[in-house]
């Protein structure tokens, strides 16, 4: 059985979500193709997976009703951040007061922003939640891109957005090269308890195997860790039994909090650094983790992955009104100049921070140190870092911006 859309979205997760809301109410036809039906948040305890979203991030989901759906569940905002060179003294203290705003950012559960999503995009009548489904081949030809499912339906389409992650079955099929860079690390995820209250500051230290990072969440006394370690470490600690986890934490978080009292599951993954070479090919265009993955430090990457979203969005809407073709490579390829350079600075950004804050000879850690005590002397380098990491500073799509208020 055939069926004729649009634009036929690979991969249901945050990115492509957001995209298929940010086509709704258009007169595109949209089909979003999703393996499994997303998790619900938990009932008890939180999601071991979180997000942080900048202000940029937050415009968007408000400018396509799905911010009520997330702040309804759980939503806590960062209102302060505090970052230390871990051997050392250099320090950055980061206040949302300083540049005028209520929050530099918040931390969201992935399966809360993921469920808003899904709530929205059902409220649309022109795009088609398929799922579950499995694709078993993608062609692309002169004229358009065919996805045939495992359940017999063929979908035509003017184009094919590769939401589907870094594993993207979808730049496989077009044949798009990566250039990556493993870095030799994985990032452990639990949920925290401590015995004083986060004050809705988040935290982060830098240590010579990878960044510490305690995320405040909803309730007070409770953070989410992100534990970025070499491997051989982060294989040792997730071998730990709970208590013995708790130690090491806590001997390397120090007494901040005061004592950390409960540990939830925990989780690793694996880290690494990548940029598809290309985001565009005729009648096909990539997205969030299937065009570029970061280090989690900066708390970045599905941020950009919403961007990217709210661009190609942008592009194609423009490209309709001007009665121009979705699915030529001259259209595509403006979303990819839009997009590229800035997500391949932050690529090299964070991998730039891995290295200079990893490195533990003696002049390096004095010059790491002397650089964050000065930036965080320096007000207006401070409030501009703060402004551009947030999302209120560049070149940034319309629905990701506030003037739609």
């Amino acid at each position: 059985m055939k069926s004729n859309y649009d634009i036929v979205i690979v991969g249901g997760g945050m990115v492509g979500a957001a995209l298929a809301c940010a086509l709704g109410n258009s007169a595109f036809k949209v089909a979003l193709l999703d393996r499994a039906p997303a998790a619900h948040p938990p009932e008890k305890g939180y999601d071991q997976r979180v997000s942080a979203l900048t202000l940029a991030s937050r415009a968007l989901f408000e400018n396509l009703g799905a911010w009520e759906g997330m702040a309804r569940r759980r939503v806590s905002p960062v209102r302060e951040m505090r970052v230390s060179g871990g051997a050392g003294s250099g320090a950055i203290h980061f206040n949302a007061a300083e540049i005028g705003e209520p929050a530099l950012t918040y931390i969201v559960e992935n399966s809360v922003i993921q469920t808003a999503l899904i709530e929205r995009l059902h409220q649309f009548t022109n795009v088609h939640h398929l799922c579950p489904v499995e694709i078993v081949d993608i062609t692309l030809a002169d004229n358009g891109a065919v996805v045939t499912l495992k359940d017999g339906r063929s979908l035509q389409a003017k184009l094919v957005v590769g939401a589907d992650g870094a594993d993207s079955e979808v730049r496989r099929a077009a044949g798009i090269e990566t250039q990556a860079l493993n870095l030799h690390q994985k990032g452990i995820v639990a949920t925290v308890t401590t015995e004083k209250p986060h004050a809705a500051t988040a935290r982060q230290v830098f240590l010579p195997t990878g960044p510490l990072a305690f995320l405040p969440l909803d309730e007070s006394h409770t953070c989410s860790i992100v534990w970025s370690a070499d491997t051989a470490r982060a294989d040792q600690l997730l071998a730990l039994d709970d208590t013995a986890f708790i130690v090491e934490l806590q001997k390397t978080f120090s007494d901040v909090l005061g004592e950390i009292r409960t540990l939830g599951p925990r989780a690793g993954f694996p880290l690494a650094l990548s940029q598809a070479k290309t985001y565009t090919a005729p009648h096909l265009a990539l997205v969030g983790d299937a065009a570029h993955t970061v280090h989690p430090l900066a708390g970045q990457g599905v941020n950009l992955g919403f961007l990217d979203a709210a661009t190609l969005a942008e592009v194609l809407l423009d490209a309709a009104e001007k009665q121009k073709d979705i699915g030529a490579h001259a259209v595509l390829r403006r979303y990819e100049r839009w997009r590229k350079g800035d997500n391949l600075a932050m690529v090299s950004i964070t991998g730039g921070f891995k290295y200079l804050f990893g490195n533990d000879l003696p002049v390096v850690s004095q010059l790491r140190n002397l650089g964050l005590d000065l930036t965080n002397a320096a007000t207006p380098i401070k409030n501009f870092i703060m402004r551009r990491a947030s999302g209120l500073e560049g070149d940034l799509p319309k629905l990701a911006r506030r003037a739609l208020h």
